[in-house]
């Protein structure tokens, strides 16, 4: 026989948890049963990936500490790891132990949250640990408290061992006719994959970013660029009218692959995604190189076009003359 203890808490020397955690391991040692106990403050960053540790077990241990208010975040990830990437085939034939220990209020409603859960999850739970601790050494102490926990322990070991059956209950009802995991039909294995992956933080960037340059490319060919029309926006906003200017600017931005056209002509203004419109071979009068980290600055008026030519962070060719005009027609 196998049994998992999953530890909420915080592991503090004081949490009275971990004293009855180690006495119910200690009986199981005397039943001969295999114990194996994961820490999930050490585990934070493995968390999804621990369902996978459920395969093998009889029974598991659903330790929480109150210290506050409910279950505390670490379980609660445990729990929807298991909800997300576990075999909810093998979860149905585990039986489920909540220990439950409170230094404040709300230790009944924490077990009932994890007693809950595990129906949802469609295992087992039976009675479970459950008291409230203001002087843990006193707690600790407490023969008869010691001897209701050894009892509460030979008990989950005997519904295990005899394969208790459960009354049915409503939970399995409103799992099959309300709740839908988030997450496609897979096979257990390909759960199991799908968690490794969400627990490799590498994998997860990458991934991310492979994702906003896909989008990123594909607005462009939708001709749905947002940065684009927030350009056009600012352009349009301080843009103030020069007489008798006539002139068409090409901004390359290089790192969104794109090019903004802006066109003058006197108090009209032309703003639009490239390339410039027009008789064929028609040229833009300035043609300018940036990065989008550098039009946002002028946009935002932290600098101007020409400081940025002069910086070096805008490349420029065409007439210079009408160039200068750019900080002129717009002020932002």
């Amino acid at each position: 026989m196998r049994v998992n203890i999953y530890y909420g808490g915080r592991g503090l020397i004081d949490d009275p948890t971990l004293f009855a955690l180690e006495k119910i391991t200690k009986v199981l040692d005397e039943l001969r049963v295999t114990v194996e106990r994961y820490n999930l403050y050490e585990e934070k960053r493995n968390i999804t990936v621990l369902p996978k540790t459920l395969k093998d077990a009889d029974g598991v241990i659903l330790a929480a500490s109150v210290e506050w208010l409910g279950i505390g975040g670490f379980l609660q990830q445990f729990l929807d790891a298991c909800w997300l990437y576990g075999d909810k085939e093998s979860i149905s034939r585990i039986y489920m132990f909540p220990v439950v220990m409170a230094t404040t209020y709300g230790e009944r409603e924490a077990e009932y949250s994890l007693i809950r859960a595990w129906e949802m999850l469609g295992g087992v739970p039976i009675e479970g640990l459950c008291a409230y601790v203001d002087n843990h050494v006193e707690f600790e102490t407490n023969a008869e408290y010691n001897l209701m926990i050894e009892k509460k322990t030979e008990a989950f070991y005997r519904a295990i061992s005899k394969k208790m059956v459960a009354f049915p209950n409503s939970s399995m009802q409103v799992k099959k006719t309300v709740l839908r995991s988030s997450t496609p039909l897979l096979t257990p294995q390909e759960s199991e994959q799908l968690s490794a992956y969400v627990s490799n933080d590498n994998y997860v960037k990458k991934q991310k970013e492979d994702i906003e340059e896909l989008a990123s490319l594909f607005k462009g060919m939708l001709g749905e660029d947002g940065d684009s029309d927030e350009y056009i926006r600012k352009l349009r906003e301080n843009f103030y009218p020069m007489d008798d200017l006539k002139a068409v600017f090409q901004l390359d931005i290089e790192d969104k692959g794109s090019s903004l056209v802006i066109e003058i002509n006197e108090d009209k203004l032309n703003c639009y995604r490239g390339p410039l419109e027009g008789t064929a071979g028609a040229k833009p009068d300035v043609t300018a190189k940036l990065k989008s980290q550098v039009f946002s600055d002028i946009l935002s008026g932290s600098k101007t076009f020409q400081s940025a030519f002069m910086l070096g962070e805008v490349s420029v060719q065409g007439n210079f003359k009408i160039l200068r005009n750019f900080d002129t027609i717009f002020r932002f």
